[in-house]
């Protein structure tokens, strides 16, 4: 990925070395629940095709059920009642040297901007402004509007703040642990997450809020894995997006397909436990997380990626 010396987003808030106090509980209460509200759903589009296929929902984190152990509809929903069994943090062996993280911190700057200059023409299409969220680097622990959380809950997007959260040494995480080595790789868990903000500020999340009331787990876990799908779906345009722009090399492509492989419920159960259990998926297949993801690569176009219409 050819990200060296291009122009970084200002919407980076470096608080790493602050530490964030203690988690508050963060796990039992409803970090990534009610809120939302935010703009109308656009109805134009990137070269005329239209983002009326954008169907802004409830955040969910990526990766979050792997880092952690625990389902994210519960997260979501306040449905535990205590701090769930968290993977190990890493290793003080396997974490980036400060120089190391510097770079990773122009990385993420580049990468965000890039993703700005993507929704910014994407909701200018419809006249409207696009509201930027800022990210948000940390080191160990972090206090946000969902509440606290930590290095091993691995990046996430809070809507109360609308900010996304990363601890850079998820990287090293996602390298030797998920198997998805590679900067477009890591590219695509930002631009994953910046999809998070995408469904939140389109306002249908209290919608989604109102509904899973009454929906059942399964239920629940169905609407979850669409979720996750769109925003993988997201990720594609934005990876499509950067394309136009010139930066993407000679196999980037197959490191985020391969990271979206990596991530999928039957391949991370299988990694953790040897079998899947399907109706305990959330977040999608490996198969669904590729076929979207390349969906939105593919097509280029926000209004693709409608998860909520049909079988996905």
């Amino acid at each position: 990925m050819k990200w060296r010396g291009r122009q970084q987003s200002s919407n980076i808030e470096d608080r790493r070395g602050q530490g964030g106090g203690g988690l508050g509980g963060r796990m039992g209460g409803s970090p990534f629940g009610r809120g939302g509200g935010g703009i109308r759903i656009p109805t134009g589009g990137r070269s005329g095709g239209g983002i009326g296929g954008v169907i802004g929902i409830v955040v969910i984190l990526g990766i979050i059920w792997f880092a952690t152990g625990q389902n994210p509809i519960d997260i979501l929903t306040g449905g535990s009642s205590g701090v769930p069994t968290q993977s190990a943090a890493p290793s003080s062996s396997s974490l980036p040297t400060s120089g190391q993280e510097d770079d990773l911190r122009d990385f993420v700057g580049v990468v965000v901007k890039e993703t700005e200059d993507l929704w910014t023409e994407v909701f200018a299409a419809s006249n409207q402004q696009y509201p930027a969220p800022a990210v948000v680097l940390f080191t160990g622990q972090v206090n946000t509007a969902c509440g606290g959380a930590d290095a091993r809950t691995g990046p996430f997007y809070c809507p109360e703040d609308r900010k996304v959260y990363i601890d850079l040494s998820f990287y090293d995480q996602l390298r030797d642990q998920f198997g998805a080595p590679g900067d477009f790789a890591q590219a695509y868990v930002l631009a994953h997450e910046v999809g998070h903000h995408i469904q939140n500020i389109t306002g249908v999340l209290p919608e989604f809020n109102r509904r899973r009331q009454s929906m059942s787990q399964t239920d629940a876990n169905a609407y979850s894995i669409r979720i996750e799908l769109q925003a993988d779906c997201y990720a594609g345009v934005w990876a499509n997006y950067a394309g136009q722009q010139n930066i993407v090399e000679q196999g980037d492509f197959e490191e985020a397909l391969n990271a979206a492989d990596q991530i999928g419920d039957d391949t991370l159960q299988k990694r953790m436990q040897g079998f899947a259990v399907p109706k305990t998926f959330n977040h999608g297949t490996s198969a669904q997380r590729k076929t979207w993801f390349e969906r939105g690569y593919q097509s280029g176009n926000p209004s693709d990626c409608d998860t909520f219409s049909g079988n996905v």
